[in-house]
């Protein structure tokens, strides 16, 4: 459960590192930072992507750190150092999105309230932006403001997402449900060669991305499931409903990258634009990792975020110790 730093990457002072089991007995990792400054601004929680770890982020932590606020970050089951459903941890496989609200409810039962100041907001980022809106439009979403960055509501270049649910549905029903995605296998994206790659133009954050995803091992996870893969368009098919964006009621900020080879742009870009207490940027260049982009679009994406977020004249509540 420890937290492991590298030379370019250490781990942000302050960090308390825990471990939260879930209803259904599924242990996380989860770390938390103290606010440093006063007056607090309250707590970000992190929800991040598919394949990502607590470690990828602490560039992004201390940040957050920086402008007032405490932190709050967790590894999904399924990757980085949570629980594993099958034996070969390299696999991203997950059952159904909806063992991700588990996790959810977990942290912020046994973290958030109990230990966090509030006002609460979510930070996430595709999947794990894809999970925040589907829990907020049904009103089960533990914070009150909302960030979701290039999030996963279609991905980019399958032009047939139902044929593609059908599919993996049949492989699944056919007992491969734990099976690679056709073509994948244990390698991670982030450490692959950079050259093409559609995460970053950030040539040092890849090399350091891909530095923490050596030294956290099998935490870096390699392609999904079939079971994952289905279970993952089955719910981008739901936040593609009309009414999705619509039933969300707390005020979100939704950012996508102009160059985004991961998930579709243009699909978030109509789910954001029914959004009723909604605002989305589009950042012309930017690949799909918003976080780890190079400084001239990092920056003004951390600007608008620190714009978003609760700012410190408004109140701030202690936790609710149970």
């Amino acid at each position: 459960m420890k937290l492991v730093p590298t030379a370019a990457n250490p781990v942000p002072e302050g960090a308390i590192v825990s471990r939260v089991v879930t209803r259904d007995g599924a242990p996380l990792r989860v770390a938390r930072w103290p606010a440093r400054t006063h007056p607090v601004r309250g707590t970000v929680v992190i929800f991040q992507g598919r394949a990502e770890f607590i470690e990828k982020y602490f560039e992004t932590i201390e940040d957050l750190l920086g402008r007032g606020f405490c932190v709050v970050a967790f590894d999904w089951r399924g990757q980085g150092r949570s629980e594993r459903a099958l034996p070969d941890t390299r696999k991203g496989h997950v059952g159904r999105f909806g063992l991700y609200t588990r996790d959810v409810e977990a942290v912020a039962a046994q973290v958030l309230r109990r230990e966090c100041p509030r006002p609460h907001a979510v930070l996430a980022h595709s999947m794990g932006a894809a999970i925040a809106l589907a829990l907020a439009r049904r009103g089960r979403l533990p914070a009150q403001r909302l960030v979701a960055l290039t999030p996963m509501i279609a991905i980019a270049r399958v032009k047939h997402p139902t044929l593609s649910l059908v599919a993996t549905t049949a492989a699944w029903l056919a007992g491969f449900g734990g099976a690679w995605v056709p073509g994948g296998g244990e390698t991670p994206a982030v450490t692959k060669p950079f050259a093409g790659n559609p995460l970053t133009s950030d040539r040092l954050r890849y090399a350091r991305n891909a530095d923490a995803a050596a030294a956290v091992g099998d935490g870096a996870i390699g392609s999904p499931t079939i079971a994952w893969t289905r279970a993952a368009f089955a719910h981008m098919r739901r936040l593609r409903e009309p009414r999705a964006a619509l039933d969300i009621r707390i005020p979100t900020l939704v950012i996508a990258a102009g160059e985004d080879r991961v998930v579709s742009t243009p699909a978030v870009e109509r789910f954001a634009s029914r959004l009723k207490t909604g605002n989305a940027l589009v950042v012309p260049g930017a690949r799909h990792e918003l976080l780890s982009e190079a400084d001239a679009i990092r920056g003004p994406v951390m600007a608008a975020i620190d714009a978003f977020l609760p700012q410190a004249t408004e109140t701030t509540t202690p936790p609710v110790r149970a």
